[in-house]
Parts: C-alpha cells; structure tokens; sequence
C-alpha cells in the first residue's frame, strides 16, 4: 500500500477497516480490486534522471467524513521531487479525531502533510539531493484550511482544534513551508481520500504509475 502501487492506497485503506469484522460487500471490493491488479499489472513506479534542480512538492487532501461507522475523515498526500517526477511518498489514513467541517479536516490533514515534508525534507538534506534553505511546497484546495495556516489568530469555529495541529502556522512563518492553493482536479492527494474514476487515474498516472 504505501511501498509499491500508489493508486492502490486508499481502497487498501478502506478494506483494512473490515479485516476483523468483514461485510457482504467486502468481498465484491475485494475481488474488484483484484481484476483491477490482473489488468495493469505492468504498471510501475518509474524513476529518471532529470537535469533541473530537485524540489521537494507535496499534495494534501481530505474527505469529510467519510468513515460511515464512526464519521472520522480520511487524510491522503503525497510527495514527488519535481514537478513531472513520480511519487517518492504517499499515505492514506483515518483521522483520530471528527471533524467538524470540510476545513478542519482539511487542516488536519494538511498538518500531517507536512510533518511528513519534515522528514523528506531532512532526509534529502542528508543525502544532498536539496539545500538546506529550499523550503517545501505544499499544494492544497481548502481555501480555508490555507488561510488557517497562514493566520495565526484563533477564530471561533477553530478554537477547538487540538494545538498540535497549528504547528503549520509556525512552519509557514518561518519559509519552512510554503502552502499554494490548487485546483481540487489538479489536487494528486485526491485519490487517496476518496474513489475515483478512471479518468482521474489516467490523468495522474504519469505520477502513480507507469
């Protein structure tokens, strides 16, 4: 799920949920997903060398949501280190908390995205794929959740937010992070909160798999 097949994350996600306690239709998805695998078994991630600098872009999303047995949204992002490469990062999972609102889900997912910019960040760093000062950028399509991060005053439909969370405000004051509004069917970090058509996956394929 997070080590070989990028377009497999979320429905692999959803299915482990009822690993203990299956349902009648646990099975169907099951079986679709693996008449899915027999017919793009040739896909693969695909790594080449590029001549321009390498940067280090994440993409974060959430549903709201979308857990219909406790309501808890599902977090997804992923990274590439340019901006035709492939995913060198990904992840989907359920959050600790329900949310509220689309932006508080949003926002939560947003600070998972970037703890995970953090470590990438650090680890190119080491390797000396990046320089130090180059920050990350962080592509999301809450505006809301954008404008959370980026103002540090409390409001009244986010003073319930648990203080981890607003550590991004921090990141984004000091360039750490650089968080730029993106189109939702532009957003990559789509298919890994919710299902998505065919379409979807043809468009993002040159990033998940080849």
């Amino acid at each position: 799920m997070t080590e070989t097949r990028p377009d497999l994350c979320h429905i692999v996600t959803r299915l482990s949920q009822y690993m203990s306690k299956p349902t009648v239709a646990t099975p169907n998805a099951a079986k679709h997903v693996l008449r899915y695998l027999k017919g793009t078994s040739s896909f693969s991630l695909k790594f080449k060398r590029v001549d321009h600098p390498l940067e280090l872009i994440g993409f974060s999303n959430s549903d709201w949501g979308g857990s219909v047995s406790d309501r808890k949204s599902i977090s997804g992002y992923g990274f590439q280190l340019c901006k035709t490469g492939p995913l060198v990062s990904w992840k989907s999972k359920k959050q600790q908390t329900v949310a509220l609102s689309t932006c508080e889900a949003e926002y939560t997912a947003l600070a998972e995205t970037v703890q995970e910019g953090k470590f990438l960040k650090q680890l190119c760093v080491d390797l000396g794929i990046i320089a130090v000062s180059k920050s990350i950028l962080v592509n999301a399509d809450n505006q809301g959740a954008i404008k959370l991060a980026k103002n540090p005053a409390f409001h009244k439909r986010s003073k319930h937010i648990d203080v981890k969370y607003h550590f991004i405000r921090s990141e984004v004051q000091q360039g750490t992070v650089s968080i730029r509004y993106v189109a939702s069917e532009d957003n990559l970090a789509d298919i890994f909160t919710k299902p998505v058509s065919r379409v979807r996956l043809d468009k993002f394929k040159p990033f998940i798999c080849n």
